[in-house]
This record gives C-alpha cells, sequence and structure tokens, in this order.
C-alpha cells in the first residue's frame, strides 16, 4: 500500500472498474424465477440543467449507503437513475444562448428551437449524471431513464389520453401562478416567496347612499382594486355587521360593489375589512366562488392593464398613478411600512401573477382519496413519522392541478382542435384528422404538460409502463424514496396518486425525507451568503469516501444538518486511520502463513464478540434509516476497538509470539479488517475497495459482491477484557492526573477474588504493560502503601507512585488546578440559572454550555479524589 491515503489514486479507477464488470446492472431474471429477493429504488429525477450541490449529495449517498448495504445482504438491487427534462429551466438556458445571438425562441420557430434544446441536452445534459458517478453511486446505468425519451413519453401520453376520457382532466378558466417574462403557468414550487419592504396603503371606499361614511381597506396592491367586485368582512365582527348586504363605490372606476361577510377574513390585519379582486388573488379567488362573484380581469398576460384610463400600462406604473389619484380625491387615509412575501418566478426572478387564465387541470380529490388511505394504514411509511402530518395537510386541502404551461420544451399536450365542427380529439398517437367530422383541418395544442406531471410518473415509467414489462413485473413496486421535505406535495403525493391509479399499487413502500444541510451556524446555503459548500470541490479536497461518510454521520432523522470543511476535514483523520490501521497490518503480517492451527487469546475473542455487536447494530440502524447511528458504531469499532485497541494488543504476538500466537494473531486481524471494510463498504465504497483486494481471505472478487457479516459470534471473556481496558485507562489517568510521563513504567498491584479475571489479566500482561507503560503486574490482598487507588466491579487497582513523584508539589497543583475548575462551575452555574439567557439564547448554546459544566465537574470529582488520596500517603 501507499505510505500515505491519497484517494485520487483510485476512486476513479475502482467506480470505473465497477462499470466495467457490470456489478450495478439488475438481472430481472433472477427476480422472477425466485433465485433472490429484490430492492429497487428510482432516483429523484435532477434537472438536466443541474450540476451537483450539497442537497443532491446527501440524497444519493443516503440512496446508495441502502442499496449497497442490500446488495450485500443478497437482494438483486435495482436503482434506476435519470434526468428530468426541466421544462422552464431548460427552456432559459436555450433562450438564454439564442439572446447572445441578438434572438429569440419566437424568431427562430417552435422547431427549430427544440431541436436547439435536443443539441444541448446531447452536449450539456448530462454533467450532473458524471458528478454523481464522482460520488460513487452504484445506479444501475444500464437503465438510465430521460423524462422525455421515447419510452416515457410514450407513457405520458397514455396517462393523459386516460384520464381525459375517465373525466379527471379538464380545460378550464382558473387562477393559476403567471410568470410575464416566461409567459407561463408556473407550479407553487416554481415559485420563490421572498420577504420584501412594501407598503400597506389605507383605502376610504365611500358607502353608497350614506354621505361621509366610508369603508377603509388596507391593501398591499393598490393596482388591483380596478377588479375588484366587493369588500368583505367577518361576519363576527362588531364594527361592521351594520353594513353587510350594503353597496359601497370603489373608488376611481365609480362602480358600486357589495360588502358580503365571510369567516376567512382576519379581524386584526388591517382595518379588518378585504378588497376581493378574484382575477388577481387565489383566497379572493376561493371567496368570489363561495359568494358567486363575477371575476373582472384587469391585466393582459404581459402584466398590462386592459382597462381605462389606465389601458396598456404597466402594473406598477399603474400603482403609482392610482396612489396620487386616491390621495388628489381625499381617499388615501394613510400608508403604513409593512414588509410581505412576494412570490419570483424561480427562473428568471420576475414578479409573479396571480392570472386568470384557461387551462389544463386535474381533478385531484378522487385521486388523492387512496394516497391519503395509504399512508394512514401504513402501506406507505413516512420517516421520520412527523412528515406525515405535512403529507395530510396538503391533501386534505388538495386542489386541482393545472398541469399546463406555456412554453416549447415538454411533452406537448395530445389534444387536436378542429377548426372546422371546434371537437377536440384526444389520443396518443398523432391524428391526421377530426375524429368526430373527419376534417383534415386541425392542430395541436401549443402547450405542454408540467413536469411534475410526467415525473409523477417516474417509479412505474422508468420500468417500461404502460407496456407491462419484465422490469415493471420484477421491480414494482419500488422499496424506498429518498427524498427532501419540499416535494412532499408537489412529487411524492403525485406519484403516490398516479401510481395507485394506472398499476394499482402503491410506488414505494418507505418515503426517507432527509434534511437540509446548513451551514456550521445553522444557515441556510445561498451563494448571496457565500456559505455554499460544493461536493465536487469537497471530493477533490478530501475524496468523496470522506464526504459521503461526513454526510451520513451528521444525518439524524428530523435534525437539519450543520455542516463545514472544517467538519469534513476531521472525518479525513479517519480515512487516514483506516489507511494506516490496514497498512500496518499488511506490512506486520508480511510472511505469516494464516492457514493452520490457531488459539484464540482473550483479545481475539473480544474482537471477534465487538465485530459481531457492531455488525448486529450497523443492521438494525441501516434497516431503520438512522444512518448516523450506523456511521456511529462503525466509527467507534474501526477507531476506539480495532485501531487503539486490539491492534496494540495484537503486536505482542505478532513480533514476538510463537508461530501459532503469530498465525492466530495474523488471521484474527485480517478476519476483523475484512468484515470492518464490509461493514463500512456502503459509506466509503472506494477505500473498502482498495484494502480488501490487497486481503488474503477475500470471499468475493470485489467487496460490492462481498456477502454481509453475518456471523453471530459472542465470548464471554468479552466483558472481561472491557474490563482489562479499563485497568490500562485508568492507570494512564493516574499518571496523567499526578504529572506522571505516559512513558516512565510503574508498578501497579490487583485486588479481586474474580479467578477468571485473574486468568485474562495473566495472560493479557503484557499488552496491559505495554499500553499501560506498567514496570510489574502483582496481585495482593491488601492496600500497598505509596499507591493511589481507583476500583471497577469487582477489583481494586493500585498504582505506586510514591517513588516517582514529589507528593507535596502534586498536591499544591491540583489545589491549584480545582480552585480555577470551582471558578468555572460557579461562573457556569451562574449562566445556566438565569433566566434572561435561558429565554434568549439558542437552544444549541444552552446544551454547550449545560455539556461543559458536566463535563468540568466530572474533571473536579476526579482530581478530588486523586488528592484525598495524595494526601493520605
Amino acid at each position: 500500500m501507499e505510505k500515505t491515503y491519497n484517494p485520487a489514486l483510485f476512486e476513479d479507477k475502482w467506480y470505473q472498474e465497477w462499470l466495467k464488470k457490470g456489478y450495478f446492472h439488475a438481472d430481472e431474471k433472477k427476480v422472477l424465477n425466485g433465485e433472490k429477493p429484490k430492492f429497487s429504488v428510482v432516483l429523484p429525477p435532477p434537472n438536466v440543467t443541474g450540476v451537483l450541490h450539497i442537497g443532491h449529495a446527501l440524497n444519493s449517498t443516503l440512496q446508495d449507503i441502502t442499496c449497497r448495504w442490500k446488495r450485500m445482504k443478497g437482494y438483486e438491487v435495482c436503482w434506476i437513475p435519470g434526468t428530468d427534462h426541466a421544462g422552464i429551466a431548460t427552456q432559459w438556458v436555450v433562450e438564454k444562448q439564442l439572446a447572445q445571438e441578438g434572438l429569440t425562441r419566437h424568431d427562430v420557430g417552435r422547431e427549430n428551437f427544440l431541436k436547439r434544446v435536443w443539441e444541448w441536452k446531447e452536449s450539456c445534459g448530462g454533467r450532473i449524471i458524471n458528478q454523481l458517478k464522482k460520488l460513487g453511486t452504484s445506479c444501475d446505468w444500464e437503465r438510465e431513464r430521460f423524462t422525455m425519451d421515447e419510452g416515457f413519453s410514450k407513457a405520458v401520453r397514455k396517462a393523459f389520453v386516460t384520464l381525459y376520457k375517465e373525466g379527471l382532466i379538464y380545460k378550464g378558466k382558473r387562477l393559476i401562478n403567471w410568470c410575464p417574462r416566461c409567459h407561463t403557468a408556473l407550479s407553487d414550487l416554481e415559485v420563490e416567496h421572498e420577504e420584501e419592504k412594501g407598503n400597506l396603503w389605507y383605502i376610504k371606499y365611500p358607502v353608497v347612499g350614506e354621505e361621509g361614511k366610508y369603508i377603509v381597506v388596507a391593501t398591499t396592491r393598490p393596482e388591483t382594486m380596478l377588479g375588484d367586485v366587493a369588500i368583505a368582512v367577518n361576519p363576527n365582527d362588531e364594527r361592521y355587521k351594520d353594513l353587510i348586504g350594503k353597496k359601497v363605490l370603489l373608488p376611481i372606476v365609480n362602480r358600486e360593489i357589495p360588502v358580503i361577510a365571510d369567516e376567512y377574513v382576519d379581524m386584526e390585519f388591517g382595518t379588518g375589512a378585504v378588497k376581493i379582486t378574484p382575477a388577481h388573488d387565489f383566497n379572493d379567488f376561493e371567496i368570489g366562488n363561495r359568494h358567486g362573484l363575477e371575476p373582472i380581469q384587469i391585466m393582459d398576460d404581459w402584466a398590462k392593464i386592459t382597462v381605462e384610463p389606465f389601458k396598456g400600462m404597466d402594473r406598477y406604473e399603474v400603482r403609482e398613478a392610482i396612489v396620487k389619484m386616491l390621495k388628489d380625491e381625499g381617499l388615501l387615509e394613510k400608508v403604513e411600512k409593512h414588509i410581505h412575501s412576494v412570490g419570483h418566478c424561480y427562473r428568471c426572478k420576475t414578479v409573479v401573477e396571480p392570472y386568470l387564465s384557461d387551462q389544463w387541470f386535474v381533478k385531484t380529490k378522487p385521486l388523492a382519496e387512496k394516497a391519503i388511505e395509504a399512508v394512514k394504514t401504513g402501506e406507505i411509511k413516512f420517516i421520520p413519522k412527523q412528515w406525515e402530518n405535512t403529507f395530510f395537510d396538503w391533501m386534505y386541502n388538495i386542489r386541482d392541478w393545472c398541469i399546463s404551461r406555456q412554453i416549447w420544451w415538454g411533452h406537448r399536450i395530445p389534444v387536436w382542435y378542429c377548426e372546422e365542427c371546434g371537437h377536440l380529439t384526444v389520443t396518443e398517437e398523432t391524428p391526421d384528422r377530426c375524429e368526430k367530422c373527419g376534417s383534415k383541418n386541425i392542430y395541436q395544442d401549443e402547450d405542454v404538460l408540467d413536469t411534475w406531471f410526467s415525473s409523477a410518473l417516474w417509479p412505474f415509467g422508468t420500468l417500461g409502463w404502460p407496456e407491462n414489462t419484465d422490469d415493471l413485473k420484477a421491480f414494482y413496486p419500488t422499496d424506498l424514496l429518498v427524498t427532501g421535505f419540499d416535494i412532499i406535495f408537489f412529487w411524492v403525493s403525485r406519484m403516490m396518486m398516479m401510481g395507485y391509479h394506472f398499476t394499482g399499487k402503491k410506488p414505494f413502500s418507505d418515503v426517507y425525507v432527509h434534511a437540509l444541510v446548513r451551514d456550521e451556524h445553522g444557515q441556510k446555503m445561498s451563494k448571496t451568503k457565500g456559505n455554499v459548500i460544493d461536493p465536487l470541490d469537497m471530493i477533490q479536497k478530501f475524496g468523496a469516501d470522506t464526504l459521503r461518510f461526513t454526510l451520513a454521520a451528521l444525518a439524524a432523522q428530523g435534525r437539519d444538518i450543520r455542516l463545514s470543511e472544517k467538519i469534513i476535514e476531521g472525518y479525513r483523520h479517519f480515512a487516514n486511520k483506516i489507511w494506516n490501521v490496514a497498512r500496518f497490518i499488511f506490512t506486520a503480517t508480511e510472511g505469516i502463513n494464516i492457514e493452520g492451527e490457531k488459539e484464540l487469546y482473550p483479545e481475539d475473542r473480544w474482537i471477534l464478540t465487538k465485530l459481531s455487536e457492531t455488525a448486529k447494530t450497523v443492521d438494525r440502524e441501516l434497516t431503520n434509516y438512522r444512518y448516523n447511528d450506523a456511521a456511529k458504531a462503525i466509527y467507534q469499532f474501526i477507531w476506539g476497538e480495532l485501531a487503539d485497541w486490539y491492534v496494540e494488543f495484537s503486536k505482542n504476538r505478532i513480533y514476538k509470539g510463537t508461530e501459532t500466537e503469530k498465525r492466530t494473531a495474523a488471521f484474527v486481524l485480517f478476519k476483523v479488517l475484512r468484515d470492518a471494510m464490509k461493514l463500512l463498504h456502503p459509506f466509503m465504497p472506494f477505500i473498502t475497495e482498495e484494502i480488501y483486494q490487497k486481503l488474503p481471505n477475500k470471499d468475493a472478487e470485489s467487496i460490492v459482491l462481498a456477502p454481509w457479516p453475518e456471523e453471530d459470534i459472542s465470548y464471554e471473556e468479552a466483558a472481561i477484557v472491557d474490563t482489562v481496558r479499563e485497568i490500562i485507562r485508568g492507570v494512564r489517568n493516574i499518571k496523567a492526573e499526578v504529572n506522571i510521563p505516559p512513558s516512565t513504567a510503574v508498578p501497579i498491584e490487583i485486588k479481586t477474588d474474580d479467578k477468571k479475571l485473574k486468568e485474562t489479566i495473566k495472560i493479557m500482561e503484557p499488552g496491559i504493560k505495554q499500553l499501560a507503560r506498567v514496570s510489574s503486574v502483582e496481585f495482593t490482598e491488601g492496600k500497598p502503601e505509596k499507591a493511589i487507588s481507583f476500583f471497577l466491579p469487582g477489583i481494586e487497582i493500585y498504582v505506586k507512585v510514591g517513588e516517582l513523584i514529589e507528593i507535596e508539589r502534586e498536591i499544591e497543583k491540583i489545589e491549584k488546578k480545582l480552585k480555577s475548575l470551582e471558578k468555572d462551575i460557579n461562573k457556569l452555574e451562574k449562566k445556566l440559572s438565569n433566566e434572561n439567557f435561558l429565554s434568549r439564547a439558542p437552544k444549541e448554546v444552552i446544551e454547550k454550555d449545560r455539556n461543559k459544566l458536566k463535563e468540568v465537574k466530572e474533571i473536579y470529582n476526579k482530581l478530588s479524589q486523586t488528592l484525598n488520596q495524595l494526601k493520605s500517603l
């Protein structure tokens, strides 16, 4: 092995080898003929425009850990990757390219524009896939899909036509999110809400027939009053009860509108009276529908005003003009500063307009019922369970889904209009004539489908649906979906609705909702703040294994991840430790034949027991998607038990033992190293393969295919060896407390009636002497002079320090240290009893101080005991 750990030397090498050998490709025949159980997952398809960010890295790492673990457990793992065509995002990329040439998409026409998009997709659209490979993802790349490939397009058309014929898809005039710049409807997820400083304008609406009486309305958008159809108040609001049913005069427009009562109105906001503009506000649209009010549209699709006297003016120009006119007419009571949430197009950042438009919709309530039932009964589980509440909140309040987009890139809606008779032909194949009158004078709908419509079919569309393929029979339903909380409604719930509707089966069993990755201070990462961590930079700097293990170790359920380069660097030390342990084992055992007679020592039985316990723990935690607890168990075993203890215990036999002792120690070292690499492999695939390939006891062609450690080993000596470890720790601690250099050997005496413990200590005496730097180990019945003692269950240990230290001087040092610790304790206790601090400080700061107090108290108590013993010497 190389002297130092350098992942750049082997990470790419092994990934290419795995691909070449086809280790990640699933064989559907093995599942169909009952040879192996299946485990299937679909990769949430990243946008084809995307690059790998830290959220992708976390999502893919967690999936890969599960897939690699299942593969080693004997499952036929099918992990289907792919990308989403990302309608608006991709169109925006190509439109910007055209703009550099002084062209628009309309200049080149739809056909040529789409040709340009496909060219861009072929040349640049695979970036994120290559970056996922860099991370080590073990996807079945031979099954890679794209949401606009030929087979998937067929699935999309089938789904649309079926839903239309079932009456679940319709065209109607409804309110949608509209981007005046991109000129398309947007899904709620494509609208980014930002807090902005604005105003609340308080406008007086004169009450008809009551001179000098007004109802005052507070609004953030005075320009929309041109489309007001009513003023709404809460029926329980005593201030306005006498006005309900009366009419007010709409300023500037001079149109009479009614005062209506609706419980939606918040009596505490503004004046408790709300202007109702159904064509330009989602809540107003619902209120308008409830009260049978006709919406009045006052803007066109460029967000320009369509009514006099402001026709042709931009919405913000009109706002200024209206405010001035209200002032002039004495109808503007006051203006207040106001911070409110404003929706922007996620692509071009233009302020989105609620817009009344002819669009295609899916009736979602009938589709939602089965999905809701599935989560209620536990047929589909959310992990952590708390996300079920988010799911139910959305699903019980579900509205019809706008699925049409006014762009060119995407699945064009399979509807053809007849210019002769007006009939709609809805069909999967392109027709050459109207199905009703036979006219050839037909044209296709200009709109494309919302990207979420096609991605809702992802779990079964990727497996060949609507054909009943072997892949579909073998791998559907899938077993696991790993996703972020922000798309539970937009994607997860829609996959459930479509999955049940079209296949009669759930699309997946478990939905693991991972946390958000934040910076070390808990701030959301953003380019503006400059706190973004680029996973590709981290891979280049520290290796993919280190990044993967860091993300897994921090992935506690229900808790956001706080990440910094310093934390990643810390786990790089773990990778170095693994490398150095393996290198030591290979070097120290060179020339030792592990075949032949063996005689296990207590420390051998101890490490084999610990290995078995760790394998069970990792198995259990991965089963429960507790990735951080699994990572912690492996970390503790490799560093805390194998490296720090067993390797050290084995050195005496490796270098000075008999042939049998050498053989036994080498055999156990290799067995433990091999199985530890298997446990670690799902988390750190590259370093584990590099080490595995050099082992003399490999049990598979590659660690990717190696069997998961399943041995149930448990020896009684394990607990006794733990006691021996505590003896060594105790001796080290006492030496440190009284300032005896670690390298100075001290004699110790042990008092115990436990015969088995005595035998084990005698056998392990060379290791105790070496690791604790002990000159002699004796058993005693009494208490020796000039010794400091410590106690463990059933045993007393005396460290004979009297001849090695100046007792008075050490007493003085400890007393001085205790005074300093007393100050620290008093300061922390005072701080933690301060109600002002407890109410204002962040939880993590309070927790940090509590842990610090506990730690300082423990040190204080230990030093106090040592001081008392020194005084008695």
